[in-house]
């Protein structure tokens, strides 16, 4: 039986990725992999590791989207004030613009600012955008659902918010009763574990596996191995951030 393997929220840590995929010896042609989203934001190269994930995804491999991707689309396809400016002011979009070669003053508005679409163009960051809008939210299998942030208890996933699929949190963790297994990400795990030096695998009652360990804010990146329910992670080296989102 093959392997399937379970990344989530890499958030530009690419050295984090490459050294995982390397300490589980992943192998395309023997191993499934699936990366539940959030590839982008507050880590130091965005740009880099969606290239890594592309390239993943012509080997093989599955990439869904994440909540922080869906913004990055809302920001620079749509133009959207508010998602622009939580994107790039909370959420760590500026250090993926950055990692473009964008410089902070032509995408940054202070709140009394006026705001109108910044004009940034990159034919790289074009071939990325393609690529996200083109991501599915949610792949279902006999046994298991693989999501970014879960599923909305009692509403069947092909009539549910994709908003709802990218952002969920308390209500699907405390009241999902589903007959399948749900792999997900979006919430740190030590929020789950309520325990802010537990960045393990969360293994829910309700038959919910949350795996995001917070690499980017100090954590581990964790890789799920099924069918054996096994950990492996790689550690992070620097603390950056507390805020969770």
């Amino acid at each position: 039986m093959k392997r399937t393997l379970v990344i989530s929220d890499i958030h530009g840590e690419l050295d984090m990725l490459i050294s995982l995929l390397k300490k589980v010896a992943y192998d395309s042609k023997k191993d499934r992999l699936f990366l539940l989203g959030d590839y982008i934001d507050r880590g130091p190269d965005s740009k880099a590791t969606l290239d890594k994930v592309i390239e993943l995804v012509q080997g093989g491999a599955v990439a869904l989207k994440g909540n922080h991707e869906d913004m990055m689309i809302k920001s620079l396809v749509e133009g959207n004030e508010r998602s622009w400016r939580n994107w790039t002011g909370r959420n760590g979009g500026d250090a993926t613009l950055q990692s473009y070669g964008f410089e902070r003053d032509s995408f940054l508005f202070s709140d009394e600012d006026e705001f109108h679409k910044p004009y940034l163009h990159s034919d790289h960051l074009n071939r990325h955008i393609a690529f996200i809008e083109d991501l599915p939210y949610y792949i279902e299998e006999d046994d298991t659902i693989y999501i970014h942030a879960g599923v909305k208890p009692g509403v069947p996933l092909e009539e549910t918010d994709p908003y709802e699929l990218i952002w969920i949190r308390d209500e699907f963790h405390n009241n999902y009763a589903g007959p399948k297994t749900v792999v997900f990400g979006h919430t740190p795990t030590k929020s789950l574990h309520n325990d802010e030096s537990n960045n393990s695998i969360y293994y829910g009652t309700n038959s919910i596996i949350g795996i995001d360990g917070g690499a980017v804010f100090g954590g581990q990146l964790n890789c799920l191995v099924l069918p054996d329910n096994k950990e492996i992670s790689i550690t992070a080296k620097n603390k950056t951030s507390n805020r969770v989102n």
